[in-house]
């Protein structure tokens, strides 16, 4: 009796910590959704897209969203996680927080207002809650208190999918912030072909200093007698592949690639896959 006591207590006990713990994750949720949405949520290019982009190129968007946010939410949900089912319900309350921020702040800045229709709220929201909600998961990575016990920070082992499924968000993150603008479209137009191959041997170099050639906690380190090119050709090789891919269907998403020639698609994949890269190496980085 007295041990089913014990236990009874212990869980009680137990039943606080867990929730004060998942709170404070919304905490750094909402914080993080604000931190990494706001480039976007004062965009002008973003308020207008909300308005015209063809909604099945939104759909796409968000559907394709929830995947990256439930790897995230395996790797570093709002608490302790322990299977799949429970990262999928982190990344429901990451999409939530991420739609409430961002409703929040469009609505005090005066960008939705009751004249608006429907169609247009609706828009405006969608399309900056999927920043948003990466922001909120990410959040709980970067302002989360690592003084304390390490309550969630356990450690989980990543498949070689799931490190481009990783790189892929990374990418995904900054081609958000940057795919909308016009200024794409112009550095494509002042940029020579010349430039054009600089800036992807540049974003290549990053890549692979910034995971393996510098000593940036959360790099990877290569084992004695492996030769620099395996790296290279497994990892930054692919990740740089996956960022192109981001890039395009990031500047898709947002028509930005209507009624353009394959070369000058192929020049804005390029131009956003700087940043793009960048960002997919700095997710294995972080996360």
């Amino acid at each position: 009796m007295r041990k089913a006591a014990d236990g009874d207590c212990r869980r009680a006990k137990g039943q606080p910590d867990r929730l004060g713990h998942f709170i404070n994750g919304l905490g750094r949720g909402g914080a993080g959704a604000l931190l990494f949405g706001i480039p976007m949520l004062m965009t002008m290019e973003m308020w207008s897209l909300g308005f015209y982009i063809a909604r099945e190129r939104l759909l796409v968007l968000l559907i394709a969203l929830l995947p990256l946010l439930v790897l995230l939410a395996r790797r570093i949900g709002f608490e302790r996680v322990s299977s799949w089912r429970e990262a999928g319900r982190d990344a429901i309350v990451a999409y939530g927080i991420g739609i409430s921020a961002s409703a929040i702040v469009l609505l005090t800045l005066g960008l939705i207002t009751g004249h608006m229709s429907a169609h247009e709220i609706v828009g405006k929201i969608a399309i900056q809650s999927a920043p948003a909600s990466i922001g909120a998961m990410l959040g709980r990575s970067q302002l989360a208190n690592r003084t304390g016990d390490g309550s969630g920070e356990t450690e989980i082992e990543t498949s070689y999918g799931g490190e481009l499924l990783l790189m892929a968000t990374g990418a995904l993150f900054l081609s958000l912030n940057i795919a909308p603008t016009d200024e794409i479209m112009v550095l494509v137009y002042k940029m020579t072909l010349w430039h054009i191959l600089a800036v992807a041997l540049l974003s290549m170099a990053l890549m692979h200093g910034f995971v393996y050639a510098v000593s940036f906690t959360g790099g990877h380190e290569l084992s004695a007698g492996t030769p620099a090119w395996h790296a290279f050709v497994r990892f930054t090789l692919p990740g740089y592949v996956v960022a192109l891919a981001v890039s395009f269907a990031a500047l898709w998403i947002f028509e930005r690639l209507d009624d353009r020639s394959a070369l000058e698609t192929l020049s804005c994949m390029i131009v956003l896959g700087f940043p793009a890269a960048i960002g997919a190496a700095a997710a294995r980085l972080i996360l």
